[in-house]
């Protein structure tokens, strides 16, 4: 998974891009929040954020308020660290659009269970998304076999979207999820024995 890491101290960041690295993640690195923006903008593909609050041009909150306001579709876990650990500083990166918040100094193993969390709501996101895709594909098929179908009074054939006329079996094998197997009704089946018999 890619995380983009935001840090303006270059010991802390190459720090935490090790660890990052261990632990089995991509890591981006960004001096500041200006060039994180950037890298956002750049790689869509990155899922995680750990954003310091302190960096020059754009702070790590101005960005989680980017992020939010201009990158509305764009599904991101973000993670502020900070030395300001009052309530009121928890509250302003929450209300930004922080997903979570981490006061400095941290121990390596916290921001690790940060980012499982980060990764475990990623991934429940992303069995949303499939779970969504799949009632909307499911919604279709049920409304293409809604309405009236015109069929041969004969040859029970149906005429298709394309004005072309096909076998009932291959119509619904087509547009709804459901395989056929053959056999006779009983009717069928009686009718059929009656024409052997008559034909012994």
């Amino acid at each position: 998974m890619k995380v983009l890491l935001a840090e303006d101290e270059a010991v802390s960041r190459r720090l935490m891009e090790v660890h990052l690295d261990k632990w089995g993640f991509k890591v981006i690195g960004a001096r500041d929040g200006a060039e994180a923006w950037v890298q956002l903008q750049q790689q869509p593909d990155i899922e995680m954020a750990v954003l310091d609050w302190m960096m020059p041009e754009v702070d790590g909150v101005d960005l989680v308020h980017r992020i939010r306001n201009e990158l509305p579709g764009r599904s991101l876990y973000v993670i502020v660290c900070t030395a300001r650990a009052g309530v009121e500083d928890l509250v302003t990166a929450l209300d930004a659009g922080a997903d979570d918040y981490l006061a400095k100094p941290f121990r390596h193993e916290e921001l690790r269970a940060r980012l499982r969390v980060g990764v475990r709501t990623i991934a429940l996101e992303r069995a949303l998304r499939r779970r969504i895709a799949d009632l909307d594909a499911a919604l279709r098929h049920v409304r293409t076999l809604q309405g009236l179908l015109p069929i041969c009074m004969h040859c029970k054939k149906i005429r298709n979207e394309e004005d072309v006329w096909e076998r009932l079996e291959s119509y619904l094998e087509e547009h709804a999820d459901v395989e056929f197997s053959h056999g006779l009704c009983d009717e069928c089946l009686a009718k059929a024995t009656r024409a052997g018999r008559g034909h012994a």
